[in-house]
């Protein structure tokens, strides 16, 4: 079920997608430009940590919806979130 909350929320999730998809552009055109690596790490850095905050607020948002909702298939959601959680922690390494 899409809440008003849930469809705001995914709205701006996709501002920060774009914000850091700018960013990227912008670390290539440095690339480009030789910028001085610190620069460009920190960049990364900082798109890195952007796209991490959009996957775990989706995660954050499931599992909210689960218990906030409850329903005859909680569990399975719940789990469900936990397994995706931990896989996106272990590609984030």
């Amino acid at each position: 079920m899409t809440t008003p909350r849930t469809a705001c929320t995914r709205e701006e999730l996709v501002v920060r997608l774009k914000r850091a998809e700018g960013q990227l552009r912008g670390v290539q055109r440095m690339l480009g430009e030789d910028a001085e690596c610190r620069d460009v790490l920190t960049q990364l850095a900082a798109i890195k940590a952007a796209v991490d905050q959009v996957g775990l607020h989706l995660i954050s948002e499931r599992l909210r919806v689960c218990v906030v909702e409850g329903g005859a298939d909680c569990e399975q959601q719940f789990d469900d979130a936990m397994a995706t959680l931990m896989r996106y922690a272990s590609l984030a390494r």
